[in-house]
């Protein structure tokens, strides 16, 4: 099929590209103007400055939390929503290039962004330029926004919808093809209770993690090894401190993880009388969709919701469990909060509510879901499904959008890992992908 994309938009993609991931832009502390950092401002400000000089009007909030660039005719915005914000790239020896560079060898570019998210919001771009330069007429304006704080919090997108209007559709190229249509709830918990004077414990470290660590410091180390032992987990001593391994895997699919916390839990439910600890290891256990703790919830959409008991303190002053749940997209979130607050009372344990993103469908018989699909399929000749995902992009903060691309199946999987990667081959089909798609959903 004839593609608007030629060499020379890959060519200049990739040089705008490695402009900008030599920009560490991580959350750092923030000062008056760069909110989350000097670094994610800087990126916020390259970036602009590119669009504006391959012919876009931009905009970069005054305080720094957000920017755009937008072309085109029309009442109707297409948005192409994008973050620019990346993950730290952990210790420097880990990878076999510069992090900060964009480093090409063998046919892949290396770099922190280059899959998300500075990559696709590249591919984007210049998949907009080909059609511009084809003589393409736009009947909506497409606006690009970009993002500061994905990573993180969102607050970029909270300050966008209380400054701007929102679009009216369009995609978010934080995902894979051939598009993800419905997206489940997200909502991340506390459950705090007393602390002990017998044991502590520690696991876990991010929310969206299963953990694949749990430690614990007391006198049963010898008792606590023996249960753990006739269970049949993995486990290690060292200096009077056992800490169980498990499997870390994205909250989303908790179910295929390994829990470390929910396993030293079950072994320490035998031996204390902490209820904590009985909560965790026998009401909790290894279930990953939460039936056991507070029933099913299930949808023909989106399948079953997942339940990742993600951190866990253990401390003289307090106990505190972090939680991670993705729910349904038809599951009622109260029903979800009664049934959780209950058995958290059932344990002398206090529910604090940390974080919620409602979830997202758009319904596969849409014309942005179908105009979508059709560019892809006819680009690539796959005739897959749309997706449902336990993960979340910004396409679930606007109306009508759905997460497409740039991602495929066979990508290798790098993100936020040392030696994130893209096949150059790769970054070609998405942009005649995404060129395709806004030719024909915005153009006359």
């Amino acid at each position: 099929m004839k593609t608007f994309i030629q060499d020379k938009h890959q060519e200049q993609a990739i040089k705008s590209l490695q402009r900008i991931i030599r920009i560490p832009s991580y959350l750092q502390e923030g000062i008056p103007g760069a909110p989350f950092g000097q670094d994610i401002l800087e990126c916020l400000q390259e970036t602009v400055a590119l669009f504006k000089e391959e012919g876009f009007e931009t905009f970069i909030d005054p305080e720094g939390y957000y920017g755009y660039a937008e072309i085109g005719e029309g009442s109707d915005i297409f948005g192409i929503l994008c973050h620019l914000d990346v993950v730290p790239a952990g210790a420097e020896s880990l990878w076999k290039t510069p992090a900060y560079e964009g480093t090409i060898k063998d046919g892949v570019i290396y770099g922190r962004g280059v899959l998300d998210d500075k990559g696709p919001t590249i591919a984007s771009l210049y998949a907009v330029k080909s059609l511009v330069e084809a003589g393409v007429s736009f009947n909506k304006k497409i606006r690009f926004i970009f993002g500061t704080d994905e990573e993180n919090l969102w607050r970029c997108m909270e300050r966008y919808h209380q400054k701007e209007v929102p679009i009216d559709l369009g995609i978010a190229p934080d995902a894979k093809f051939p598009l993800i249509f419905a997206e489940k709830g997200l909502m991340q918990v506390y459950l705090t209770g007393p602390g002990s004077s017998e044991v502590t414990v520690t696991g876990g470290g991010a929310l969206n993690v299963v953990p694949d660590r749990g430690t614990y410091n007391g006198r049963q180390v010898a008792e606590l090894s023996e249960r753990l032992t006739n269970l049949g987990y993995e486990f290690t001593v060292a200096n009077q401190e056992l800490t169980v391994t498990g499997q870390a895997i994205h909250s989303k699919n908790a179910h295929l993880g390994v829990n470390a916390i929910t396993r030293l839990a079950e072994g320490l439910s035998k031996i204390t009388s902490e209820p904590v600890f009985e909560f965790l290891g026998q009401r909790v256990g290894s279930d990953g969709n939460g039936v056991s703790t507070i029933g099913l919830f299930e949808d023909e959409v989106s399948g079953k919701l997942t339940f990742n008991v993600a951190t866990l303190e253990v401390n003289e002053l307090e106990t505190k469990i972090g939680i991670d749940i993705r729910m349904p997209v038809t599951t009622n979130k109260e029903e979800v909060v009664l049934k959780l607050q209950a058995v958290a009372q059932e344990f002398g344990l206090t529910y604090h509510e940390h974080d919620y993103i409602a979830s997202l469908y758009v319904p596969k018989d849409s014309e942005l879901v179908t105009s979508l699909l059709g560019a892809y399929r006819d680009m690539t000749g796959d005739m897959a499904e749309p997706q449902v995902s336990g993960g979340a992009t910004f396409a679930r903060t606007m109306p009508n959008c759905v997460a497409f691309g740039a991602g495929f199946d066979y990508t290798k999987d790098t993100i936020h890992q040392a030696n994130e990667e893209w096949q150059l081959t790769e970054m070609r089909l998405a942009m005649e992908i995404y060129a395709e798609a806004i030719y024909r959903l915005c153009s006359n």
